[in-house]
């Protein structure tokens, strides 16, 4: 459902939502959801409001938030910026089930549309900080944690935040939300909640004038999951990785119908544990060539 927010800001409200923001002839599309068939609705709706687009921004190299930008540039003369880091994946596409599958090359199960999207022309890199797509100025603000160099916009005093924080059904659905830095994603939230705005599209999830206490929650349930996998590893004494993941897989009665959703689950859990490990709550070693956590000896 395409729906204005503002005079100048929009979004397709949807599985994963897409924003549009437009200024006198320049139109830009903050990411294109995960297939062409996604984008394609919200390009008929900038079509039948007759709606400019000329440049196009994705927030971060997930394949649902830049599955369509292929069939965007080449369906219009799009100018297309991404980050320093995300740039690598748009524009080679089998690094994310790569690294998702330690480095080894991906089984072709792993190959889909939901872990590899089609590469990406990336016209410009950018960076924090206040940034023009043609005549229109934005403020992009680096928000690390649930990918590595994720960025969001910020317009009309209008926030596309991408996947820096989730609606609480979202949260719920997932149950152990994918991130590769639980500490970056805490710290990306707090960033957040000093901002002035009069409203924040999520990555997923509906606009919300006051997005203050979904952040909360959000900031909340991270911590709760951090505290759930310091209590797994106290539980047993010594946990391996593998084991690990195992635990709290069941613990949230998670329901992996493949090895691409189990890549997800783990490098989340893994992420918490690491987080963990660096803030000194646990210990993390190599006991007869397994990776194992303890608690940390008093």
């Amino acid at each position: 459902m395409f729906q204005q927010i503002s005079d100048s800001c929009y979004y397709h409200h949807s599985s994963v939502n897409i924003g549009y923001v437009h200024k006198d002839d320049t139109g830009l599309l903050i990411d294109s959801g995960i297939d062409r068939s996604s984008v394609k609705k919200v390009l008929k709706e900038l079509e039948k409001r007759q709606l400019p687009l000329t440049h196009l921004f994705i927030t971060h190299a997930h394949a649902d938030h830049y599955g369509g930008a292929s069939y965007v540039q080449s369906a219009y003369n799009v100018h297309t910026s991404a980050s320093v880091l995300e740039e690598a994946v748009l524009s080679n596409p089998i690094l994310e089930p790569l690294y998702l599958f330690s480095g080894v090359e991906p089984l072709d199960g792993l190959r889909n549309k939901f872990l590899e999207g089609p590469p990406v022309r990336i016209d410009r890199v950018v960076d924090e900080g206040e940034v023009a797509f043609g005549c229109l100025k934005t403020e992009l603000m680096l928000l690390p944690g649930h990918s590595h160099h994720q960025l969001a916009l910020k317009t009309a005093d209008i926030l596309f935040a991408a996947d820096s924080y989730f609606s609480l059904e979202t949260l719920q659905k997932h149950r152990i939300p994918f991130l590769v830095d639980a500490g970056k994603t805490i710290h990306s939230l707090e960033r957040l909640l000093d901002l002035q705005i009069s409203g924040a599209v999520p990555g997923h999830g509906a606009f919300e004038k006051d997005p203050s206490e979904t952040i909360r929650q959000n900031i909340l349930y991270h911590q709760q999951m951090l505290d759930a996998v310091q209590a797994e590893v106290a539980a047993n004494g010594e946990i391996t990785h593998e084991a690990l993941i195992a635990n709290l897989c069941e613990r949230y009665d998670i329901q992996a119908s493949s090895l691409g959703q189990w890549l997800l689950y783990r490098t989340a859990v893994t992420a918490y544990a690491v987080t963990l490990t660096k803030a000194g709550s646990i210990e993390s070693r190599l006991n007869h060539h397994k990776w194992v956590f303890s608690s940390i000896s008093r």
